[in-house]
């Protein structure tokens, strides 16, 4: 039998050049544990590196007794490097440089991360779970949950501690609850990550 999954996707809080968090990104991460006090949350994973990890721990000071999980396929990687032909004629030379600044793609670990985080899961009552991790995967989780190319994740930016709530239901589409919602940060602490000229007043 199975039954809902709900995924509360997070990108890690702001970090320092040293990888650790900064006392806005504390902050931020406190802040977000205290949004999801109401939420029944099963599990916490997180991936391996410090920012993830801090975060996660941080979240999880809000919320006793909530188990934390270390994920490698929760870390910090290009899911996915598309081919030209795939992309807009009108943006697709600027989408390519982008991707082709990073590591070569870890399609293996993609499609782990898809099989571990996502989907209905087994049991007969609805399952909670919060994943800490980065950028890129959170584009492309978001990206697989609405069946969009391959190639949109490099679209979709998402900022710290930022909250994306996915439903997963047996026998339906995936649904998008909420995407990048900062309403549990003041002013001061929210589009951290982002491109400023991405910032939405």
């Amino acid at each position: 039998m199975l039954t809902t999954r709900y995924l509360f996707l997070t990108r890690h809080a702001e970090a320092g050049p040293d990888g650790r968090l900064t006392e806005a990104g504390q902050r931020q991460a406190i802040l977000l544990g205290r949004r999801l006090r109401d939420v029944p949350v099963t599990a916490i994973h997180h991936g391996p590196l410090p920012r993830t990890t801090e975060t996660a721990h941080l979240i999880a000071g809000q919320l006793p007794e909530v188990p934390l999980y270390v994920e490698k396929a929760a870390g910090d990687f290009v899911p996915y490097t598309p081919k030209r032909e795939e992309l807009p004629e009108t943006s697709g030379d600027l989408l390519l440089a982008f991707a082709r600044q990073f590591p070569p793609a870890d399609e293996d670990l993609a499609v782990e991360a898809e099989r571990r985080f996502t989907g209905p899961v087994p049991g007969s009552e609805p399952r909670y779970e919060v994943l800490v991790t980065h950028n890129f995967l959170v584009g492309w989780l978001i990206r697989a949950s609405q069946d969009a190319p391959p190639w949109r994740w490099l679209t979709l930016t998402h900022a710290n501690a930022g909250l994306t709530v996915i439903r997963y239901s047996p026998g339906r589409p995936a649904s998008l609850l909420a995407y990048n919602d900062l309403s549990h940060l003041p002013a001061e602490l929210r589009w951290t990550g982002f491109p400023p000229d991405f910032y939405v007043p």
